[in-house]
């Protein structure tokens, strides 16, 4: 910052304060937030983004200052990967599993990046292409979860941001969570509706939603929809012997590697269907992407430091599976898959359909046993 008095800094943090004190929506308080936050740091631009568990998105809610062509005040949809920029997903987790606080870093077009958290390679890449110098990135935290970030930045030529900067930041990022944790209490009821309280996924009601809209598509037009099944392995072993909290917070690390790999397929949803059981609904994919990315996520899910990794199976209207008029056969199929995984103790996903006409999956998936309660887990209700 240009002129970095306690005194201007206080008055910043104080005006920010009651600017969001009037907000009553959540879309209002960002938008205030990033003018007031881009003024306090001298920055030239500003935009406040949130992480979509659901789709492993970060969405830009709001862009302030000056505008790269391509940047909207308001975008309709921009909208970023966050396997392209981890830090939310990795870093910042690992950081507060350590006991440690959410802070800011910087970033510069030069690639020497304040640690901690700098620098990424998609960031470095985006100043360069936008004509900015440096920016700041501080993590957004509310109730106790990442929920997306406040980026300012510098142009080319201009002072770049410094470790005292990034503190700032930090402080004004705490302050937005604020804000954003007043005006989303009023939408609470309808959010978790569709939301998984414990990972922050979609949950059972969004993945019924998001299937019969697929699948209608899929008969009117072919589109191919896909469905990954995971079994996370060990909960109940890591709940006896360690305790429930580190069930959770496995739960919850899982549910981010699963927002993360879901992110490699455009509009998926990621999701907890209920217990140690999560998926992804992928539409208009193709069958190999939807495979590669439950393959990651089995790689992934393996290094964990606690629990046996995941089973994972998959079923797709674009493999030799017969035609799919319902929900419930794709959850049938994807369910066999994963339950053959977990039988071989597979590290790969199994994919329903793969083995030739006597597929075995199809097999079990069309011709359930006799006493299905005996042996088979009741997971998803009138799906199975």
């Amino acid at each position: 910052m240009v002129d970095d008095s306690a005194d201007v800094r206080l008055r910043a943090v104080v005006e920010l304060a009651q600017v969001l004190a009037t907000a009553h929506t959540p879309r209002a308080a960002v938008r205030a937030a990033a003018r007031r936050a881009r003024l306090a740091m001298d920055g030239s631009f500003t935009a406040i983004s949130a992480w979509e568990r659901e789709t492993g998105r970060l969405r830009v809610l709001v862009n302030d200052g000056d505008l790269a062509p391509g940047e909207d005040p308001e975008p309709a949809d921009e909208s970023y990967s966050v396997h392209d920029f981890p830090e939310i997903a990795e870093f910042l987790h690992g950081t507060w599993a350590a006991g440690g606080e959410p802070h800011a870093w910087v970033e510069t077009a030069d690639d020497t990046g304040a640690e901690p958290g700098g620098s990424s390679w998609g960031r470095t890449a985006a100043l360069r292409r936008r004509g900015r110098g440096s920016c700041v990135v501080a993590p957004i935290v509310v109730h106790g979860r990442a929920w997306g970030e406040l980026y300012v930045a510098r142009g080319l030529g201009e002072p770049a941001f410094g470790r005292a900067d990034a503190d700032f930041a930090t402080v004004l990022a705490a302050l937005i969570a604020s804000g954003i944790a007043q005006t989303e209490r009023l939408a609470e009821v309808q959010r978790l509706a569709f939301t998984d309280p414990l990972t922050g996924l979609g949950n059972r009601r969004a993945v019924d939603v998001k299937l019969d809209e697929a699948l209608e598509r899929h008969r009117a037009d072919g589109t191919v929809v896909s469905l990954v099944v995971c079994d996370l392995n060990g909960l109940k072993t890591v709940n006896d012997r360690l305790g429930h909290a580190v069930g959770d917070r496995l739960l919850e690390r899982f549910g981010s590697l699963l927002s993360l790999c879901g992110a490699m397929l455009p509009g998926s949803l990621a999701a907890r269907l209920g217990g140690d059981e999560f998926c992804i609904v992928a539409v208009g994919v193709e069958p190999e992407e939807v495979i590669a990315a439950a393959g990651e996520l089995c790689r992934r899910a393996a290094e964990l430091e606690v629990g046996e990794g995941v089973a994972c199976g998959v079923a797709s209207t674009g493999e030799a599976i017969g035609p799919v008029r319902s929900a419930r056969r794709l959850f049938r199929l994807a369910d066999a898959a994963q339950y053959r995984a977990k039988a071989l103790r597979a590290e790969h996903p199994v994919v329903a359909g793969q083995e030739g006409p006597d597929d075995p999956v199809v097999r079990l998936a069309d011709s359930p046993p006799a006493h299905p309660a005996s042996e088979r887990r009741s997971l998803r209700g009138r799906h199975l």
